[in-house]
């Protein structure tokens, strides 16, 4: 595609009209950014009608608000369904304005109405005690992207065009967000874009040269280089240059025009049976360079303004110290001739509101920025016949997530033709044994497919892309549309996308205030290759931490699982599946282990969420000696063998085993909706007896849960120690002291026994553990009686 000058020029009554709407928007940013109080001027400007807001971010403003009316106009003419991201930070003043012309704004809140009094209130809200924040938060209709965090806004666009092949996701991306490292990877999302089935991406790099107080690497190397950058990922950049409104307008709707033509091709040509290229198709984008704080002062004080980084937050500040600063952003403001665009009444003059596109074709009503909207609950396999048969526990073994990825598979192909289901993961779908979704679809793939390669293909429902920022970032963006997903990944490097994760759980809290928010679907992690496998890793890949990540948030937003077997991972799978506006964080082995409960069993445990397992308790309904309690699948497999080391040597030792899989259930009731009441947790835990608690974690996480307990003080929690090395699976353990070993010395220490009653069978454990050291060290594997151990009833 060549940059080629249009034969449908703008008329002298588009350009005029474009304009005026552009200055509009201009003007309403402003507003928002001092909190004017006199919306029309309608008298010169005073102290009083101004209170500037030091994060008002004016630099970057111009340029959104010049990109979106020109989109308006492409939208109107061509009757597009596109929606809108605006990837710098502080871009909200700018998306607000838009949101306020084209009448969503007010739709949605009719206190702020197209009017004089509407209009004060807008400016007046801004940055201000409870009003609004200055990003595009969900306060902002037609946003799926916050931009409160720079370097996930493309990453985000394409997740919204996979499967939604009628849609155009317009991305700006700010020049200083460009520098982020999610960003950098996010551009190579084009080699996953089908113009088959997906939407397209319409990225607009913004190059307005400065960050805070710096300027840009892309708006500083030569224009060779930056073109050579683009081609290099793939695209066909577009340049729109220069700082003349009038030329501006002409330039941007020409590159815009062939820019959308272009994409029409790609896709026509492909979905008529065609090829677009060998591999895949040169995607456009547009690159745009205006000056930082384009309209506003060019200078104050004798320094430089428009153009550089003074301009990037508030350029007239101190108004109450320098006067001429005041009459200096009456003048600013005057400029956009405003009695040419508002009405004697305050509202947008016919022209302006005609500029927008009507209905559900406004970027800022798009049902696609709304996905609740667009929502539809999965087709779900039934969960039997994916179950594992346990006669009895511990009588079978079983890879508890290859289960879980049969289960997936079924998923994957019952919501095949409505196309609303993906996993997303760094190449480790097979790795974490989900393997079975391959038997019905592909990894999705756009570039050389060689005969030799597996699992590659152009239609693909799984993603997989070796960085986690750029996984998060497609599935939220799926999310948010209206779809549905899964994440898969290694543990210990689901901390990579830890502030991903909080910016995705503050989104989701912010929206409970707002009722027009429909709910999405839940954002769902599989957390495999745990903490407990990483023999032949080491250390690197041993941290149990982002359950802690995620017990920061919203009580009403986070849930965590531990699962023990393969039924129970199937009715959570199942469960969170079913589940809105929701984080599910769900850790599961992939190893071959002992599977203890029934489906039917599994079923009736998850539903509570935690629960006492009388088939390993020696209590028989009674109050117990000891509380056994544990969370994880190794912390029950070896919570389980310590019982049964206990019973064999202690038999009128009265147990009660407690499993849990729900982590919430250990908060109170009052703090977390699956929380147990105090006389529940009692119930279970008793009053004042002893708990050996085995958990996946970091230990002091189940103090921080239980604090407020009767209890408390008699629960004592072994878990993850940021003890490791590359060992043997049970050696993890001992380091840690997870191991059963040192599960029966803690119930030895603290059992209500005369001194030395049971001297013989802690100088056994003692021994076991030196023993265990020389074994492996010698053999290089565990011990047999470690191997082979199987619960015995």
């Amino acid at each position: 595609m060549t940059e080629r000058p249009s034969t449908n020029r703008l008329s002298e009554d588009e350009l005029h009209d474009i304009d005026a709407y552009w200055r509009a928007a201009n003007y309403l940013t402003i507003g928002q950014i001092y909190l004017l109080d006199n919306p029309l001027l309608r008298e010169p400007l005073r102290l009083e009608h101004v209170k500037p807001r030091l994060l008002g971010h004016w630099g970057t403003s111009p340029g959104l608000s010049f990109i979106y009316a020109h989109l308006n106009r492409a939208i109107r003419l061509r009757d597009a369904n596109a929606i809108y991201i605006c990837g710098p930070g502080h871009g909200g003043p700018a998306m607000v304005a838009n949101t306020y012309l084209e009448g969503t704004y007010s739709e949605i809140n009719p206190d702020v109405a197209l009017d004089e009094a509407g209009m004060r209130k807008l400016f007046r809200q801004f940055s201000f005690p409870g009003g609004i924040p200055s990003h595009a938060a969900p306060d902002v209709p037609g946003s799926i992207h916050e931009g409160g965090e720079l370097g996930y806004a493309l990453s985000h666009a394409y997740g919204a065009a996979f499967d939604n092949p009628d849609l155009i996701v317009a991305c700006v991306v700010g020049d200083g967000e460009a520098e982020t490292g999610p960003l950098a990877t996010s551009w190579h999302s084009n080699k996953f874009l089908s113009p088959t089935h997906d939407g397209a991406v319409l990225p607009i790099l913004h190059l307005n040269g400065y960050k805070i107080a710096n300027p840009t690497i892309l708006a500083r190397i030569p224009e060779d280089e930056l073109r050579a950058l683009f081609v290099g990922y793939g695209y066909e950049p577009l340049f729109v240059e220069g700082d003349d409104p009038a030329s501006m307008h002409e330039r941007m709707a020409v590159v815009l025009d062939d820019a959308l033509d272009h994409i029409k091709v790609i896709q026509d040509t492909a979905r008529a049976g065609g090829t677009t290229a060998r591999y895949r198709p040169k995607w456009p984008m547009i690159v745009l360079r205006t000056p930082k704080g384009w309209t506003g002062p060019k200078e104050v004080d004798g320094l430089k303004t428009e153009g550089f980084w003074r301009a990037h937050q508030v350029p007239l500040s101190g108004l109450a110290e320098n006067p001429a600063h005041l009459k200096m952003l009456e003048e600013w403001l005057r400029s956009y001739r405003p009695e040419e665009l508002f009405d004697a009444e305050g509202a947008p003059v016919p022209a302006i509101r005609a500029t927008a596109p009507q209905g559900d074709r406004r970027m800022s009503a798009n049902p696609h920025a709304n996905g609740g909207l667009l929502r539809r609950s999965l087709e779900l396999p039934g969960m039997d016949r994916h179950a594992v048969a346990v006669e009895r526990p511990g009588s079978v073994k079983a890879e508890a997530t290859r289960v879980m990825g049969g289960f997936l598979r079924d998923v994957m192909s019952l919501n095949a033709d409505a196309g609303n289901f993906r996993i997303v993961g760094p190449d480790e779908t097979a790795s974490n044994r989900l393997q079975d979704v391959f038997e019905v679809t592909e990894r999705a793939w756009m570039e050389e497919i060689l005969p030799e390669d597996v699992h590659l293909g152009r239609e693909g429902r799984v993603l997989e892309i070796l960085s986690e920022h750029t996984c998060q970032g497609w599935l939220e963006g799926y999310l948010l549309t209206g779809r549905h997903g899964f994440f898969s990944c290694y543990e210990a490097f689901t901390h990579i996308v830890d502030s991903m994760f909080n910016q995705h759980a503050k989104w989701l809290d912010a929206c409970r205030e707002l009722p027009w928010r429909r709910p999405i679907a839940s954002l769902n992690y599989l957390l495999s290759s745990h903490v407990w496998q990483q023999e032949h890793n080491g250390f690197s890949h041993q941290d149990p931490g982002f359950i802690d990540v995620a017990l920061n948030k919203k009580a009403d937003v986070v849930r965590v699982y531990l699962p023990a077997d393969a039924n129970t991972l199937l009715c959570v799978t199942d469960h969170v599946l079913q589940t809105w506006n929701r984080i599910n964080v769900i850790v599961a082995g992939k190893a071959n282990s002992w599977q203890w409960l029934s489906i039917d069993e599994a079923k009736v445990h998850c539903k509570a969420g935690i629960g006492i397992w009388d088939w390993a308790s020696t209590d028989h309904g009674a109050e117990p000696d000891v509380v056994m309690a544990c969370a994880g699948d190794v912390p029950t497999l070896e919570t389980l063998a310590a019982v049964q080391i206990l019973k064999r040597h202690i038999p009128e030792l009265k147990i009660r085993l407690v499993n849990i899989v729900d982590l919430m259930t250990l908060q109170p009731k009052e703090h977390h909706p699956h929380g147990l009441s105090d006389r529940e947790f009692d119930a279970l835990f008793t009053r004042d007896k002893p708990v050996i608690f085995a958990y996946h974690g970091y230990p002091w996480t189940i103090h921080r849960l239980t604090y407020r307990r009767t209890n408390h003080d008699n629960i004592h929690v072994r878990g993850y120690n940021e003890e490791g090395t590359t060992t043997t699976p049970f050696d993890m353990t001992v380091l840690n002291g997870l191991d059963r070993y040192h599960l029966v010395l803690s119930v030895l220490d603290r059992i209500p026994e005369p001194a030395g009653a049971h001297v013989r069978l802690k100088q056994a454990m003692e021994g076991k553990l030196i023993e265990h050291r020389a074994y492996i060290r010698e053999h290089g594997q565990d011990m047999p009686e470690i191997l082979g151990w199987k619960w015995e009833p």
